[in-house]
Parts: C-alpha cells; sequence; structure tokens
C-alpha cells in the first residue's frame, strides 16, 4: 500500500518587510487583505501543527498543491524555500505552484528557481520546472501542470494555455498504456461557481481527462474540502480539494487540514481510501472522515 499526504495553500507568515516600492502594484489589494483578514486567519502555529502530523503519519510521498507565499515577495520565496527543506527531501515531496506563487509579473518565475528540485520531472536530472512534470513513486506517477498565472486586481483565475494541454495530452496518452495511479495535480480546481477563481480553460482539460483519463485529481485555491467528479474514459474520476494548511476556522472557510491517501492494486482495479485530518479544538489535529473513491 501506498500512502500519499496533500496539502494545500499554506499562505505563509508573517509577512516579510514590505518596501513601498514593492506595493506598486496589485499588491497593495493582498497586502491590505492581509493587514486587516488573512493575517489573522493564516498562522505559522496551525501550519508547524499541521506538518508535525503529516510527519508523524509517515507517508510514502506529499503534494502540496500551491500557494505557498502570499505577494510574490523575494524574501517570501527564500521563507517557503526554507520550509520545504524543513519538510522533507525533494524525493519525498512534490510542489507545484499556485496563483499566489505568481502573483505579479515582476517575480512569477521566482518560484521555479527557488523550487526548482521539489518541481521537475524525474527525467530531468539537470533540474528545470517545465510543466507538465512527471515523477513516479512506487505505483504513482504524479503528473504537475501548472495553472499559475499573474491576474488584474481583484482576479484570481488559473490557466494552462494550449503548449502546457498538448503536452499534458501526450503525456497522458503514453501513460494509459502502463499500469500505474495516475495523479494530476493542479492548483485550481476544474469547476468554479466564481468567474474570479476559475480555470479559464477548464472545458479544454476536462475533454482531455475524458479521453485519456487519470485516477485521482488533487487541488487546492478553494480552501475547504470539496470532492467532485469529472467524466474519465472509464468512469468517474475524483477531483479532491482540501482547506489551506495554515488556516484558523474563519467565516465559511474551514480550519486547516490535510488529505491521506492509501492507494493499492485490488486485482484488476486501483483500491483508494482518503483519510481526512484536520485541526480541532487546542490546535490538535485530528481524523475528521474517511471516503472511498474508488
Amino acid at each position: 500500500m501506498f500512502r500519499l499526504a496533500h496539502l494545500s495553500d499554506p499562505h505563509m507568515g508573517p509577512l516579510p518587510e514590505v518596501a513601498l516600492s514593492d506595493l506598486a502594484s496589485k499588491r497593495i489589494f493582498g497586502y491590505v487583505n492581509w493587514q486587516r483578514n488573512r493575517g489573522r486567519s493564516y498562522t505559522p502555529a496551525v501550519l508547524s501543527a499541521l506538518v508535525a502530523d503529516i510527519l508523524a503519519q509517515k507517508p510514502d510521498h506529499t503534494v502540496v498543491t500551491g500557494d505557498l507565499v502570499n505577494l510574490g515577495l523575494t524574501k517570501e520565496f527564500e521563507t517557503a524555500r526554507n520550509w520545504l527543506r524543513g519538510f522533507g527531501a525533494p524525493t519525498d515531496v512534490t510542489v507545484i505552484p499556485g496563483n499566489h506563487d505568481a502573483y505579479v509579473r515582476v517575480t512569477r518565475h521566482r518560484f521555479a528557481g527557488a523550487w526548482e528540485d521539489y518541481l521537475g520531472s524525474d527525467d530531468k536530472p539537470d533540474g528545470g520546472a517545465a510543466f507538465p512534470s512527471l515523477r513516479r513513486r512506487g505505483p504513482l506517477a504524479l503528473v504537475s501542470v501548472s495553472s499559475a498565472v499573474p491576474t488584474p486586481p481583484l482576479m484570481a483565475t488559473g490557466r494552462l494555455g494550449r503548449s502546457q494541454l498538448d503536452a499534458l495530452e501526450r503525456m497522458l496518452a503514453e501513460l494509459s498504456s502502463e499500469q500505474a495511479f495516475r495523479v494530476l495535480l493542479i492548483h485550481h480546481p476544474l469547476r468554479s461557481d466564481s468567474r474570479a477563481k476559475r480555470l479559464t480553460d477548464s472545458s479544454q482539460l476536462l475533454a482531455l481527462l475524458k479521453q485519456h483519463g487519470v485516477e485521482l485529481i488533487l487541488h487546492g485555491h478553494d480552501h475547504v474540502h470539496s470532492t467532485i467528479w469529472v467524466d474519465g474514459p472509464n468512469g468517474p474520476i475524483p477531483a479532491v480539494g482540501v482547506p489551506s494548511a495554515s488556516a484558523l476556522a474563519h467565516g465559511r472557510y474551514p480550519a486547516a487540514a490535510y488529505n491521506l491517501f492509501s492507494i493499492e492494486r485490488d486485482g484488476a482495479a486501483w483500491r483508494c481510501e482518503q483519510t481526512i485530518r484536520g485541526l480541532t479544538d487546542g490546535m490538535r489535529i485530528q481524523e475528521l472522515r474517511q471516503a472511498q473513491l474508488s
């Protein structure tokens, strides 16, 4: 049995010192939001408690589906890099970027250099953060895409783009002949009721998945527990989201949680069980519920 942990959207705080010149962009909106709201709801103590629980569970691999930083400040990427090093080796942790990791154009590629060895494909020993990327861990084929693009103020949409979709189609077509449990990692959900937060080319991705399929889709972005089912060539595919990894419960958003998937071959099919572990009273992390996904 292979055990895969999934967390997302740690939004690491506190913010580093911000110069006035840093705010001469979309960042001013994010900075005000952090000072008024997010800085109170997303805390390092919660993230530390969640990570400690993940490490105690000893998963075979962990994936982080984006939004490690907040405003795309240079020092934020360094903080996230140090956090990743404390979390685990690049062989044990896979990261993809979220929209906050490409928050503004001036630092939109900074994540690629800062977290390069946590992003790249196994077949690129010299590094590189080209997407889609492919990592093989046990029976799993971890397929990473990047929906992280800079957007105008008050927008948080994502986009894959034609070249990435074409490369993804070729990759999934090749994997379809293998006996691998394929996991697609993406920051944005494949369906969204919010025009400001949607994946703008989701219809193209959904069509690709309907033709070639994967066994599991993992995402972040919405900061809530979610499971939807999308069409695949051999039946519905579960697409699973998770709350922010550093969040206290606030408004409609639940407290921090992560997913732990137990995956094993069962005859000609795969068995996948989801366990959700999350923050409860007294800063304790405990099991919230389980679900059979296949």
